[in-house]
């Protein structure tokens, strides 16, 4: 049984043997498949241009750059057409010229569009402009370099943006509209927001830095969650009604770090060295368990946090260094569990008519050093909802 195994072992191998090709591959380029397969190329004679375009998309399906393109004044380089079609840049450039509408666009309100793998620079108009009107929905937008245009990246609602980078755009970087997500995106240098996305949507994981209006700015009843916002010349964050920020990092920012307007959370951000307040918040907010330092740098009147209304809850936050500690300019809330430390102006601000644990001054708890297993509390108080001075 052995010995015929072995035969039948070596009559297949000896089979292989006879019917492979070569295993090295001629000498010259190696041309690149563009699939999967049926996909058009974009080119003159494919995707012809009218008098407002380089080249037009003029019927759904699947698209491919073979090269870079060139637009021409007066006009988009690639216009799409049609609703339906998906746009692989292949790794090319789209390169605008003086007086170009945009790189990538529409000529009415299509939906379901997709860009990727590719970049679109110098564009004066917008380089991805997928939105004709805010009804148009469904875009993706994934892996695409927009810079030096006018408008990054313009999408409309239900749509996707992620893993892109808008930089040194004249206005915003990255637009969308209602019921977006922004995913892993980097907005820098732009001349206004840096990612403005509108009620309803998610912006995760991204990074907006040294833009000249707001790092991040989203609408009502949406998500910022695990972005950095950081030298941006307005707020870092700013949140509409009803909007979630956490888990983000707002710093040196030329307003506040995260501003957000009533019914809204922040929790489990780091603000820091924001020109104005670390957190500022409206009525109804919860802001827990942020850490919010050295904000008003530079400026002598910024707070770790201020409550600017009614009805807000602050607690389990840490505040340290800045020019105030926690203000409460309205009556009406309930401060508890927070901690300030070395706030120039006062550690805490609270007007009359607030709810809040007892305020327990440990600036010089003369406690014993410690080395070993236990020691007795230097805290001063045993109420779970002390707020400290330390």
């Amino acid at each position: 049984m052995q010995r015929a195994a072995s035969l039948i072992v070596g009559g297949l191998m000896c089979g292989v043997n006879a019917f492979a090709g070569p295993i090295t591959p001629p000498s010259g380029p190696v041309v690149s498949t563009p699939g999967p397969e049926p996909r058009i190329a974009i080119n003159a004679t494919n995707t012809p241009g009218d008098a407002d375009s380089v080249y037009r998309i003029s019927q759904s399906g699947s698209y491919y750059l073979a090269g870079h393109v060139t637009a021409a004044p007066g006009k988009r380089c690639i216009e799409i057409g049609a609703s339906n079609v998906t746009i692989d840049l292949n790794g090319f450039t789209v390169i605008g010229v003086g007086g170009s509408i945009a790189g990538i666009g529409v000529d009415h309100a299509h939906s379901n569009l997709t860009v990727r793998n590719g970049v679109v620079e110098n564009c004066p108009g917008r380089g991805v402009d997928l939105r004709d009107v805010w009804s148009s929905f469904g875009h993706v937008v994934e892996n695409v370099t927009v810079r030096s245009c006018g408008i990054g990246i313009l999408v409309g609602s239900n749509a996707i943006i992620r893993n892109c980078i808008s930089t040194n755009n004249a206005a915003e970087g990255i637009v969308a509209g209602n019921y977006a997500s922004v995913t892993e995106c980097v907005a820098r240098e732009n001349g206004w927001i840096g990612i403005a996305a509108n009620d309803g949507s998610t912006v995760s994981g991204c990074s907006a830095g040294l833009n000249a209006s707001a790092g991040i700015l989203v609408g009502t009843g949406s998500t910022v969650e695990g972005c950095a916002s950081k030298s941006n010349l307005g707020h870092g964050i700013q949140g509409g009604n009803g909007s979630l920020v956490v888990s983000c990092a707002a710093s040196a920012n030329g307003l506040t770090g995260v501003f957000v307007l009533s019914d809204s959370t922040v929790t489990g951000c780091t603000v820091y060295r924001n020109t104005s307040d670390g957190i500022a918040v409206n009525s109804d907010c919860d802001v827990r368990n942020n850490n919010c330092n050295e904000n008003g740098f530079g400026a002598g009147s910024g707070a770790g946090i201020v409550a600017s209304g009614s009805d807000i809850r602050v607690e389990g936050n840490h505040c340290s260094d800045n020019d105030w500690g926690i203000r409460a300019l309205f009556a009406g809330n309930i401060i508890v569990r927070n901690t300030c430390s070395g706030n120039t102006t006062a550690n805490w601000d609270l007007v009359s008519n607030n709810v809040f644990g007892p305020i327990v001054n440990r600036s010089a708890p003369g406690s014993a050093a410690v080395l070993g297993d236990s020691a007795t509390s230097s805290l001063g108080s045993t109420d779970a909802n002390a707020n400290f001075t330390y």
